[in-house]
C-alpha cells in the first residue's frame, strides 16, 4: 500500500482546549510525520481560528451584542429556562443537564435574531432598488448569503455580534441583489450604504459561528 493511501483515511480535528487529535485507520501503519507535515498549513489555520479569533459560544459563556456574558448553570429537574440578565452581564440557565444549555442557547439566539432581522430588513431594505423575496435565519457556516433569486439567509448567531457588524451583514447581503459578486461595482454598491464596511469586516472576521457540530465536540 502506499503511502499516499494510507493517509488519505486520516483525520484531523481539534477538540476540548485546542488539543489537535489526530485519528488513524485501525490496522495501517502511518507516517504520522509526514501526514502533519501534509497538513501544516491548515492546521495553523484551524489553531489561529480557535485560539485567535472569538468564538460566540465556548459552554462556559456566550457572546451576544458583543458582550461576553458568563452562563451560571443551576441543575433543575422541574424547570427548564434561560434568563439573560444584560445590566449584570451574565444569563441564568436552568435545566436538568449542562448539554442541554447548548439548546436553550439556539433558540434564544434563533428568537432574537430573526426579530432583528425582521426589523432591520424592514429599516434598510429601501435603499437597493432590487427587492429580495424572502429572509430565514438557520444554521450555517457563514454570516449570512443571497441567492440569485433573491432569497436571504442569515446565520442564527447573528444576534450574537454588535450591532454595527450584524448590520454590516445585512447590508453586504443586500447589496448582492443589486451586484451579485464581489467585484468593484459591489463595493460601490456596498459603500453606498456602508462607508466604513471595510472596517466593520475586518473586525468581523475575527468573530466565528461555529456549526453545533463544533460546539459539541
Amino acid at each position: 500500500m502506499s503511502k499516499g493511501t494510507s493517509n488519505r483515511y486520516t483525520y484531523f480535528r481539534f477538540v476540548q482546549d485546542s488539543k489537535l487529535e489526530i485519528v488513524v485507520p485501525r490496522g495501517r501503519h502511518v507516517d504520522i510525520d509526514y501526514v502533519i507535515r501534509s497538513r501544516i498549513d491548515w492546521i495553523r489555520r484551524r489553531y489561529e481560528q480557535l485560539t485567535v479569533n472569538t468564538k460566540v459560544f465556548d459552554g462556559r459563556s456566550v457572546m451576544y451584542d458583543g458582550q461576553r456574558l458568563p452562563i451560571l448553570f443551576e441543575k433543575s429537574e422541574h424547570e427548564e429556562n434561560l434568563i439573560p440578565d444584560m445590566v449584570g452581564g451574565r444569563v441564568f440557565v436552568r435545566t436538568s443537564e449542562s448539554s442541554r444549555i447548548l439548546e436553550l442557547v439556539r433558540r434564544w439566539f434563533v428568537r432574537d435574531t430573526s426579530r432583528y432581522v425582521v426589523r432591520k430588513l424592514s429599516e434598510i431594505s429601501g435603499r437597493i432598488p432590487a427587492k429580495y423575496k424572502r429572509a430565514d435565519v438557520r444554521q450555517m457556516k457563514s454570516w449570512g448569503y443571497c441567492t440569485r433569486d433573491g432569497r436571504l439567509a442569515f446565520s442564527w448567531q447573528l444576534i450574537a455580534l454588535p450591532e454595527a457588524l450584524r448590520e454590516y451583514v445585512i447590508m453586504h447581503e443586500l447589496s448582492h441583489l443589486k451586484q451579485f459578486d464581489h467585484s468593484k461595482e459591489f463595493k460601490k454598491v456596498l459603500a453606498s450604504m456602508c462607508p466604513d464596511y471595510r472596517a466593520r469586516e475586518r473586525a468581523l472576521n475575527k468573530i466565528i459561528p461555529g456549526s453545533l457540530a463544533d460546539y459539541l465536540d
